[in-house]
């Protein structure tokens, strides 16, 4: 049987991998600046994390929620603490897009509405109503498209209140920092706007946090440096740091109901064995206070690029616009300098996305190679 060939390979198999780094089967080294789309937030193989799923592997890997799982509830209190959402309730599932998906829903259960408001370049997912949120036609089929989304521009209040006046919008999910899009990001004042029509037309506010949280952009949500409050906070990737992971925090004004909602996998007891480790790593090695200092280092050293356009992102959630597509330089700086770096939709973004374990050699060696490879490039 022949792999469903929907993926371009780049020509390296890992086969392990130590905190910044993967080695392919020849045993060649990589830095990795990318951490899987976001995913590994405490480093590859952290000794914690890999002794906290040995572990419990050892004694229950699984069961079904239909039983007490006390392990969620110590998850729900710490993840509360750390993230300083102590009023909000979790609800476990196993990825970003399960995350993105459930979040539509409940809103939809909530306010009795339909209707999607999403913003232009973002990325939600590739399951039903989290892909129509998509914007990018290429990824939503025909069945996924009879669901009802308004794309908005980025700050545009106006646009938003239009739509929202006309009463059948469920929900507003944005990414306060877009990923896949290429790093974009609005002001404050749009978010704390945003915030305020949503209350104003009973529509939910849906943060998506699946690669901004956990610390990532040196807060612990993205949200949070604009001081607004969510409905609902959808969470994953650094969440697990490659266990497959995901969830919803939802705001106290929502009210649960038996089978409003439901998951086998989710919420399983390695899955919180995991994400538990997680949360004490990022806590014990201060790496959200980390990811701001690098983030500070790796702007600074940005800036003497040449060719380079804007500097995009916060914390450990960058990107490098360049004045011409970056997809050759990607391929220079895996094969030539054994680096892994993102691309995005945007076609002249280079995104980075390492470990929040990374220390300011490791950006040395990165812009070193960059630019080298830059100053190599016809002007």
């Amino acid at each position: 049987m022949s792999l469903f060939n929907v993926y371009p390979l780049y020509n390296v198999t890992p086969v392990s991998a130590k905190d910044v780094y993967v080695y392919d089967e020849k045993g060649v080294e990589y830095l990795d600046l990318y951490g899987g789309h976001a995913v590994i937030s405490i480093g590859h193989s952290h000794p914690k994390y890999v002794s906290a799923i040995s572990n419990q592997v050892e004694k229950l890997g699984f069961y079904s929620n239909a039983i007490q799982n006390p392990m969620q509830v110590e998850l729900a209190n710490k993840l509360a603490v750390q993230s300083k959402c102590k009023d909000y309730q979790l609800f476990m599932c196993s990825s970003g897009a399960e995350a993105n998906e459930n979040a539509l829903k409940l809103a939809s259960f909530h306010n009795g509405k339909h209707k999607i408001l999403a913003f232009k370049n973002s990325f939600h997912g590739r399951t039903s109503a989290a892909v129509a949120a998509t914007d990018n036609p290429k990824v939503v089929a025909p069945l996924n498209a009879q669901q009802k989304v308004d794309f908005v521009a980025l700050d545009d209040l106006e646009a938003v209140e239009k739509i929202l006046k006309g009463n059948q919008t469920c929900a507003v999910i944005i990414e306060c920092i877009q990923g896949v899009g290429g790093l974009d990001q609005s002001t404050t004042e749009f978010y704390q706007g945003l915030e305020k029509l949503c209350k104003q037309y009973n529509t939910a506010l849906i943060a998506d946090e699946v690669q901004s949280g956990f610390g990532r952009t040196g807060d612990f949500f993205a949200f949070q440096k604009h001081q607004i409050t969510p409905n609902i906070i959808s969470i994953a990737k650094g969440m697990g740091n490659g266990f497959p992971v995901g969830g919803i925090l939802i705001h106290p004004s929502i009210k649960a109901s038996f089978g409003l909602l439901g998951t086998t996998f989710g919420g399983n007891h390695l899955a919180c064995a995991a994400t538990l480790s997680v949360l004490e790593v990022i806590e014990d090695q201060n790496l959200m206070q980390n990811a701001s200092a690098i983030s500070d280092y790796f702007k600074e050293k940005a800036k003497a690029l040449p060719k380079l356009k804007s500097i995009k992102g916060r914390g450990l959630m960058l990107g490098l616009e360049f004045d011409f597509p970056i997809s050759e330089l990607r391929k220079k700086l895996i094969y030539d300098h054994h680096i892994f770096t993102g691309g995005a939709k945007n076609l002249n973004v280079l995104r980075i996305l390492p470990p929040l374990t990374i220390h300011k050699k490791h950006m040395d060696r990165f812009f070193e190679a960059l630019k080298k490879e830059l100053n190599e490039i016809e002007p």
